[in-house]
């Protein structure tokens, strides 16, 4: 064993003591609207690419350096915004983030050229860059062990819950009125989050809305002694979990960028028009938020069935990689909405691998330094994703200009699958026992 891990963790399993409050829930669902307004900002661009790359006459690359740039910002936010929620607690870091995201979201439709758009980009990279240190963060002090893959598969499933909405929303408010309104008033919904975020959220110990057995039930299995001393960055550096855990997410946080950025303009490539992406997207992403939230009770369905956190955990990834390499066979495909159908089930398997990486977190670390290792997996994740956006637009720009643009999508797709594979590997040689490490 390592020395500097204490022995595996496999938590008493109970119900909720009789007549206790669920204010939990009203918390897991303010993280829950966070992330569908994150990824409804996110998408946007991808979903106005046609009507901009016109507009602003972009080729691939242009795009790509303008996505470059986004997780460039983002991956630098990343690194700061887990110290920063570490140092001042969830509700003061996640409602920076999203009061600072929003403006720069609502900043998208004042600008008129590329640079401008680099920039509003950039600038919105780095506020978002706080959501994830700050939810897992919110989780691990609002759920015990045995609900945190439930609670983080339903606070991801909102990363899918916005890409469904997107289409509808900032398609119309671009028809409706143009283009600079689909960002300002988008934007705007997170201001109003803030202000719910303000009024509503606390730690659990300060919150008089929560009820004392809740309390307790939130406590069960928690060490309450481990202290709020800061934790040098260098020493979580130290640790092989940390590393296990930014390693998978380098690999695998690029697929999603790219499903989320190319997969409209993928669509399009195929024949369909900018209205007739639609659906297609609203069946990707509805198959995704359904199958999140179904991943993280599986987990959870592992430990009522006794098993220890690491079988659970494990098994579960392992489900979630057999799931997303089938993306490789997209090249056999034989109709757009087969390829659909494909591209659904691997999506849907990325977010229930990013909720149980997520939830690993919590299990292994204790929550004064979650938001930190969480920040360090997060910069990792948008340095690969901003050197894939780069390979993204040569490669396509490459196979575009010979006429194979299939092609070129179909080497993505296969590279998407194979992701998982390595991912897993790493994370299961830095991490072969979920155990809670010494810091």
């Amino acid at each position: 064993m390592n020395p500097t891990q204490s022995p595996s963790i496999n938590p008493v399993l109970s119900s909720p003591r009789p007549g206790q409050s669920h204010y939990r829930y009203t918390i897991l669902g303010l993280l829950f609207l966070a992330s569908i307004i994150n990824y409804i900002d996110r998408q946007i661009i991808g979903l106005l690419k046609p009507t901009l790359e016109k507009q602003f006459h972009w080729s691939e690359q242009d795009y790509a350096t303008i996505v470059f740039w986004f997780q460039a910002l983002y991956a630098i936010g990343y690194l700061l915004a887990g110290r920063f929620v570490d140092r001042v607690g969830a509700k003061v870091g996640y409602g920076v983030a999203v009061l600072f995201w929003s403006l720069a979201s609502i900043a998208h439709g004042f600008v008129g050229s590329t640079f401008g758009f680099t920039a509003v980009r950039g600038a919105l990279g780095f506020a978002e860059a706080g959501s994830f240190p700050s939810a897992i963060k919110s989780i691990a002090e609002w759920f015990p062990a045995k609900e945190r893959s439930l609670a983080t598969g339903i606070m991801v499933s909102g990363n899918t819950i916005g890409p469904i909405m997107a289409p509808f929303l900032v398609l119309w408010l671009a028809t409706r009125y143009n283009w600079q309104a689909s960002f300002i008033i988008t934007g705007s919904l997170g201001l109003l989050w803030v202000l719910a975020w303000y009024f509503l959220y606390s730690r659990p110990q300060k919150q008089a809305r929560l009820s004392a057995s809740e309390l307790a039930y939130i406590e069960e299995g928690q060490d309450q002694t481990e202290g709020e001393a800061a934790v040098p960055l260098s020493r979580l550096l130290r640790l092989k979990a940390t590393w296990g855990f930014a390693w998978a997410t380098f690999l695998t946080d690029p697929v999603w960028w790219f499903y989320l950025f190319w997969l409209p303009s993928y669509l399009t490539s195929q024949g369909m028009s900018k209205t007739e992406i639609v659906w297609p997207l609203s069946v990707v992403y509805a198959v995704t938020a359904t199958l999140a939230i179904a991943g993280g009770w599986l987990s959870s369905l592992f430990l009522r069935w006794g098993w220890t956190l690491n079988r659970s955990r494990k098994t579960t990834l392992v489900i979630c990689v057999l799931l997303a390499f089938q993306v490789v066979l997209i090249r056999y495909s034989s109709g757009i909405w087969m390829s659909v159908g494909i591209i659904a089930l691997a999506a849907a398997a990325h977010t229930v691998w990013k909720s149980i990486l997520l939830t690993s977190v919590a299990d292994q670390f204790p929550r004064r330094v979650v938001s930190s290792v969480a920040g360090v997996g997060g910069f990792c994740g948008a340095i690969g994703g901003m050197l894939v956006a780069k390979g993204v637009g040569i490669l396509l720009d490459h196979y575009k200009a010979d006429g194979q643009l299939n092609s070129g999508y179909n080497l993505l797709f296969a590279c998407c699958g194979c992701a998982y594979v390595l991912g897993l590997i790493g994370f299961h040689f830095m991490s072969p026992r979920l155990q809670k490490v010494v810091v």
